[in-house]
C-alpha cells in the first residue's frame, strides 16, 4: 500500500513540476502528504517530516554550500577573474585561437574557487567575451567557449554539485572532491583542443592576433594582474591542498577560504559596499539550494518509508537489465530532465532513487558520482532549460546575441562532457584513482 501511494505521489510530483510549481514546494507538499497517508496519522506525519527537516539543517557540512559560495562571489567581484583571464591570455599568446582557450583555462582556474557554473558563466560572458568579439572571433564560437567552459564549475572541486551529492548519499566531500581532479582536467583539456583545432581548420571564427594586448597595459596595471591571477592560484592552494593534506575538513577549508578571499578582495580595493553586496549575493544563492536540500530530506524520508526504492529495483531486476543497460537508462532519463529542470533539483529527486540501485550492480562510488554529474551537467546546455544558456544571454552585453547562437555555440561542448562521461563509465579508475592515492 505504501509503495502504491508513493508512486501515485511520483506522479503527482512530476505534473507539479511540470505546471511551473517551485521544485521545493512541490517536493515538501508531497513529502508531507506522502507521509501522512501511509500512516494516517497527521502528528506522526508532522513528527517525522519534521525530524527530517531538523537532522538536515543541523548538518554541519550545509555550512559548505554558503561558505564557499561567499569565497566565489567575493573573488569575482573583486576583479581577480579579469586579471586571472588576462594571464592566461598572455601565457598562450602562441595558440590559435588564443581567447578561446584562455577562457577555458581561466573558467578551470576560477571553477576551483567558485564551485558554481553560473557564476562563471556570468564573469566570463562580461570578461572574455567582449575580448573574443573586439578581436573578430566569430559569434557562435565566443558564445560557446563562455557557456561551455563554465560547466568546469560543477565538476572542479569545491564544486557545488559534488557537495549536494556528497550530503544526500552520505559520501566523504572531500573524496569526491578529489575524485573529480582528473575527470576535471581531462574535460578542460578536451575544450581547449576544440578550441585550438577548430581555429586550425576554420581561421574565421578565430582570427590571428596581431596586437598584444599586454602592450596597452601599464606596469602597474601588469603587477595589479599578476596579484590578482596568482591570488587566486593561492586561494585555491589553500582550500583544495589542505583538504587534499588533511589539514582541513572541507567545513574548515571553507572557512579558510573565505578568509582567503577576504583579504585578496580588500587588498584588490574592495571596501564595505562591495562586501556587503557579495554577501547578499552569495545569500542570494545558497538559500535556495538550503531549501531544496531540507525539503529533499523530507522526499527522502517519504521514500524509505514507502519501500519505493526495492519496488523500482525489483522492477528493472523483472526486466533483466544488465548494469551497463541500467546506468543507460539513468543517464537518459538525465539527459530528459535536463530539458526542463537545474542540476540541483535533478540531483534531489533522483538520487536517493538512483544510487541505491546502482550500488547494488558493484559500479565503485565515486566514478558513478562523477559519471553523473557529467551527464547531469549537460544538461545545463540543453534546450529548452540549459541555465548556463541563459545565465550567458542575461549577462554578454551584446544585445544581438540569441538564445540561439549560444545553444548551437555550446553543442561541441556539450557532447565533449558526454564523451568524458562515456569515458568515466568504460574506465572508472579515472574518477577512483587519486582518492584511493592519498
Amino acid at each position: 500500500m505504501g509503495a502504491d501511494i508513493v508512486l501515485a505521489l511520483l506522479g503527482v510530483l512530476f505534473v507539479m513540476i511540470l505546471l511551473g510549481i517551485h521544485i521545493g514546494i512541490s517536493l515538501g507538499l508531497i513529502a508531507g502528504l506522502g507521509v501522512y497517508l501511509i500512516l494516517g496519522n497527521a502528528q506522526a506525519a508532522l513528527s517525522i517530516i519534521s525530524s527530517a527537516a531538523y537532522d538536515a539543517v543541523r548538518n554541519q557540512v550545509f555550512a559548505v554550500i554558503p561558505l564557499f559560495v561567499l569565497m566565489g562571489d567575493i573573488v569575482a567581484k573583486s576583479g581577480a577573474a579579469t586579471d586571472l583571464y588576462r594571464l592566461c591570455d598572455r601565457g598562450l599568446s602562441r595558440l590559435p585561437g588564443r581567447l578561446s582557450v584562455a577562457t577555458v583555462a581561466g573558467n578551470a582556474v576560477f571553477a576551483a574557487v567558485t564551485g558554481v557554473s553560473v557564476a562563471s558563466a556570468a564573469t566570463f560572458s562580461r570578461v572574455a567575451y567582449p575580448e573574443m568579439r573586439r578581436f573578430g572571433y566569430d559569434k557562435r564560437y565566443a558564445l560557446g567557449a563562455v557557456a561551455g567552459s563554465a560547466c568546469l564549475g560543477m565538476l572542479i572541486p569545491p564544486s557545488i554539485l559534488l557537495i549536494v551529492w556528497g550530503i544526500l548519499t552520505e559520501m566523504s566531500v572531500g573524496a569526491l572532491f578529489v575524485a573529480g581532479v582528473i575527470p576535471g582536467l581531462l574535460l578542460a583539456f578536451l575544450f581547449a583542443a576544440y578550441s585550438v583545432i577548430r581555429a586550425i581548420r576554420d581561421p574565421e571564427v578565430a582570427p590571428s592576433i596581431k596586437v598584444d594586448v599586454s602592450d596597452e597595459e601599464t606596469p602597474a596595471e601588469r603587477r595589479a594582474e599578476l596579484f590578482g591571477g596568482f591570488g587566486i592560484l593561492a586561494l585555491i592552494s589553500l582550500v583544495i591542498g589542505g583538504v587534499w593534506g588533511g589539514l582541513f575538513t572541507p567545513t574548515e577549508a571553507s572557512a579558510f577560504g573565505v578568509i582567503g578571499a577576504l583579504i585578496l578582495g580588500i587588498a584588490k580595493g574592495m571596501r564595505g559596499p562591495q562586501l556587503l553586496q557579495a554577501i547578499y549575493d552569495a545569500g542570494k544563492t545558497t538559500a535556495p539550494i538550503i531549501f531544496l536540500l531540507i525539503t529533499a530530506s523530507m522526499y527522502s524520508r517519504l521514500l524509505a518509508s514507502g519501500g519505493i526504492v526495492n519496488i523500482i529495483q525489483d522492477f528493472f531486476v523483472d526486466l533483466g537489465f544488465s548494469p551497463f543497460m541500467l546506468v543507460l537508462v539513468i543517464a537518459i532519463i538525465w539527459l530528459l530532465l535536463g530539458m526542463l529542470i537545474d542540476s540541483v533539483s535533478i540531483i534531489l529527486l533522483t538520487v536517493p532513487i538512483f544510487v541505491p540501485l546502482v550500488m547494488n550492480t558493484g559500479f565503485d562510488p565515486l566514478a558513478f558520482a562523477i559519471f553523473a554529474i557529467l551527464v547531469i551537467e549537460a544538461g545545463l546546455l540543453t534546450p529548452p532549460f540549459g541555465l548556463l544558456v541563459y545565465t550567458v544571454k542575461g549577462s554578454v552585453p551584446d544585445p544581438d546575441v540569441t538564445l540561439k547562437d549560444i545553444f548551437i555555440g555550446s553543442i561541441p561542448y556539450l557532447i565533449l562532457i558526454l564523451v568524458v562521461a562515456a569515458l568515466i563509465w568504460a574506465f572508472p579508475s579515472l574518477a577512483s584513482w587519486l582518492p584511493a592515492q592519498i
